[in-house]
C-alpha cells in the first residue's frame, strides 16, 4: 500500500467514528497517541488523515486546544465524500484538469499580454507570501490566490468565473498531492516563479506553455496515485 492508500485507511477509519456516533459533532478527538493506538494506525498516517480531514472541513484543528468534529453541515460531508469517490472511482476530476489546463493556460497567456507593473507587483508580493517549508494548507491558499489574480489579469469575467467555478472541485487532489508527494510545494513555488517571470516579460507564449505544464503536472500525479490504490 502507498502512503496515499495508508492514509485513506486512517481516514475512513476516522470517519466511521463519526459514522457510528463514538464522536459526535463538536466532540474532542481523544489525544494522539491514544486514538492512533486504539484505531492500529501509525501515529504519522494518522496524523496525515487528521490534516487531510481538517482541510475538507470534517475536523477542526485548535491550536493548543486539541482537534474537534465539526458540525459535519451535510454540504461539508458531502464535499469529503465526494472527492475520495472521484479520487478512486472516476474519471471527472481528471476531465475537469484538462479543463482547467486549457482555459487557464489561455487567461495566463491574456495575462502576459496585459498585466500592467503593478499588476507583476502584486503577483511577485504573492510569492513572497509563501516559504518553501510552508505548510500545505498555506500553500493552497497561495495557490488559489495566485491563479485567480492571474487570470482575473486575463481580463475577461466569465472565463475567471468559470475557473473559479472548477478549482474548488481541484483544491482538494492538489492538497492530497502536497501530503504525498515529495517536493511538491517547492516544485509548485517554483512553477508559479516561472509563470510570473514570463507575465513580467510579456512572453504571451511562454507563460500559456508554463501553465499548461503547471496544470499537466498535477493531473500526471492524479493518474499515477489512482493506479497506485
Amino acid at each position: 500500500m502507498g502512503a496515499m492508500a495508508v492514509t485513506d485507511e486512517a481516514i475512513e477509519k476516522i470517519k466511521a467514528m463519526i459514522v457510528s456516533g463514538q464522536l459526535a459533532p463538536g466532540d474532542r478527538l481523544p489525544p494522539e497517541k491514544e486514538l492512533a493506538e486504539r484505531l492500529g494506525l501509525s501515529r504519522n498516517s494518522m496524523r496525515e488523515a487528521v490534516k487531510a480531514l481538517e482541510v475538507i472541513r470534517v475536523l477542526d484543528v485548535r491550536r493548543g486546544d486539541g482537534t474537534y468534529v465539526t458540525s459535519l453541515e451535510p454540504r461539508l460531508l458531502l464535499e469529503a465524500t465526494s472527492f475520495v469517490m472521484d479520487m478512486h472511482d472516476d474519471e471527472s476530476l481528471l476531465e475537469i484538469f484538462q479543463v482547467r489546463r486549457i482555459l487557464e493556460s489561455q487567461a495566463t497567456g491574456a495575462a502576459a499580454q496585459r498585466a500592467t507593473r503593478d499588476d507583476i507587483a502584486a503577483l511577485e508580493e504573492e510569492l513572497r507570501s509563501v516559504e518553501a517549508d510552508t505548510d500545505i494548507e498555506t500553500l493552497v491558499e497561495h495557490d488559489l490566490r495566485f491563479h485567480g489574480a492571474i487570470v482575473e489579469l486575463g481580463g475577461n469575467h466569465y472565463l475567471a468565473s468559470l475557473v473559479d467555478s472548477l478549482t474548488t472541485h481541484t483544491v482538494r487532489a492538489r492538497v492530497w498531492r502536497g501530503l504525498t508527494e515529495e517536493h511538491a510545494v517547492e516544485r509548485t513555488l517554483h512553477e508559479h516563479r516561472a509563470i510570473v517571470d514570463a507575465i513580467a516579460s510579456h512572453d504571451v507564449e511562454l507563460a500559456t506553455s508554463l501553465a499548461t505544464a503547471h496544470v499537466a503536472g498535477v493531473e500526471q500525479w492524479l493518474r499515477r496515485a489512482r493506479n497506485e490504490v
